[in-house]
């Protein structure tokens, strides 16, 4: 579970302030404050290229669809 951002952290925190929170979040274990940061990187890496593919193959079914109907009138 990522850390969760502090009142005093701006809308756009910095790469120090994000390392702060997860060395806090993991009680100054840096070990596994870069063990989380790397999971939760990977976490959001896989679910942006699962969006990406659900896109493609709707954009994909939308292009065959619209020629196959075109065809059809």
């Amino acid at each position: 579970m990522p850390p969760r951002p502090s009142a005093e952290t701006s809308q756009s925190p910095t790469v120090e302030a994000i390392a702060a929170a997860y060395l806090e979040a993991a009680q100054g274990d840096a070990s596994a404050a870069i063990r989380a940061i790397i999971r939760d990187a990977l976490t959001d890496l896989c679910e942006a290229e699962r969006r990406t593919l659900r896109r493609d193959r709707l954009i994909s079914r939308g292009y065959v669809r619209g020629i196959y109907e075109s065809d059809r009138a």
